[in-house]
């Protein structure tokens, strides 16, 4: 039911609330009604976010991690895990996208962001008065896009006097892109899609990440064969060779099970929403034109049929497995599939790689209470501990 909901364009259409379709507003990812739309997502998802573009970006994003980690790791106070995860994926993604020439531009993206993320307005009611978190969102929306189009404004700029050169920012792949009749992408449709990247990028990828630091850490032996793993692909690798490649992380075949079974258990999204455009009949249920359909995706992920005890956090579950259609769904399905998959699973093969290396979690409060709106996600208080140096 989930799989056909998710995939019958002509029958269900997005349906997310007010506020969130206001604050995020992007036809070129919502909508995929007319040939410029479809255009614009298939330059996201593959011109822009596909695999090996983003292996280009690799060095970069291995950097930003071992900085931070070493950085947590000399912090003598706990910290709050999900927080510090959030600088973490905001810095690789804001780099990803606009760091080579944006560096100042990415400090001030990152406090409006956490100015966002503070009025938590995604799921608010949609009242735009004073007082209210949706006001709150869309005052702060309004400075990042006038931030974000100056950044495309400029960037443009520099692409057409030939200032960019080959070192080139994945908003320059998007400038790059062109409309369905081959005129330059509009800078407010720019800006949109970098919006919506940013924080769905983000936000996400620190659910995960802190959730699969929190599942090795209360898994050892999880722990052990991950940490086992990437030491291989360490001595694996030629002398010469100091830093991770893509050939690398395609070896972590242990590791991307860890992150598929953190993905079924952790269920990021609390649903995906939709909106009947006709009366539906699904299973002799009749679902009337206008109705918004919940997609409860930790329903199919926790389904006994499809996964044998379900509560236990197994990665080996996924040995030699390959789910039935509609049976894993984390980044939905259909072809408003999530565009940022491979991104997510990229920034937390990298991180964990060095994590796992060279650190280990010690928790304060082992009973840490659990956030599930927006986003599922454990309230952590913890340390991060270096065990050994960063040969690699």
């Amino acid at each position: 039911m989930c799989k056909r909901v998710l995939s019958d364009d002509e029958k269900f259409k997005q349906g997310y609330p007010k506020s969130t379709t206001e604050l995020l507003r992007n036809k070129a990812l919502t909508h995929v009604c007319s040939a410029e739309h479809k255009g614009l997502r298939e330059l996201v998802t593959s011109r822009v976010l596909g695999q090996n573009v983003l292996a280009m970006y690799l060095e970069r994003v291995e950097k930003i991690v071992i900085n931070s980690l070493e950085e947590l790791s000399s912090m003598k106070h706990p910290v709050q895990l999900f927080k510090e995860m959030e600088k973490v994926s905001f810095d690789i993604i804001a780099h990803i996208f606009m760091g080579s020439h944006s560096l100042s531009n990415i400090a001030k993206l990152r406090d409006l962001f956490h100015q966002f993320c503070i009025c938590s307005p995604m799921y608010s009611i949609a009242i735009n008065l004073p007082g209210f978190a949706f006001h709150k969102g869309l005052k702060i929306r309004k400075k990042l896009k006038k931030l974000i189009v100056s950044v495309v404004g400029e960037r443009r700029l520099m692409m057409k006097t030939g200032e960019v050169g080959d070192k080139k920012d994945l908003i320059d792949l998007v400038l790059e892109g062109k409309g369905e009749n081959g005129e330059e992408l509009k800078e407010e449709d720019v800006a949109d899609m970098l919006i919506m990247l940013l924080f769905a990028g983000h936000e996400t990828t620190a659910v995960g990440l802190t959730s699969t630091i929190l599942y090795l850490t209360r898994h050892p032996q999880v722990f052990t064969k991950a940490k086992e793993e990437q030491e291989a692909i360490v001595k694996r690798r030629p002398s010469s060779q100091k830093h991770l490649s893509h050939k690398d992380i395609k070896q972590m075949v242990y590791l991307s099970q860890v992150i598929n079974e953190m993905l079924r258990r952790t269920n990021i999204a609390f649903t995906l929403f939709r909106e009947a455009t006709t009366e539906v009949n699904i299973n002799d249920y009749i679902i009337p034109k206008g109705w918004r359909v919940l997609v409860w995706t930790r329903a199919v992920h926790m389904n006994p049929e499809y996964y044998p005890n379900p509560d236990a956090f197994d990665p080996s579950r996924w040995d030699d497995y390959n789910p039935k259609t509609g049976t894993f769904l984390p980044f939905g399905a259909g072809t408003r599939f999530c565009p940022g998959n491979h991104i997510f699973k990229f920034e937390i093969s990298i991180f964990l790689h060095y994590f796992l290396l060279n650190y280990k979690l010690k928790q304060i409060n082992p009973e840490s209470p659990e956030s599930i709106f927006p986003f599922s996600y454990p309230k952590v208080l913890a340390k991060v501990i270096k065990v050994s140096s960063l040969s690699n």
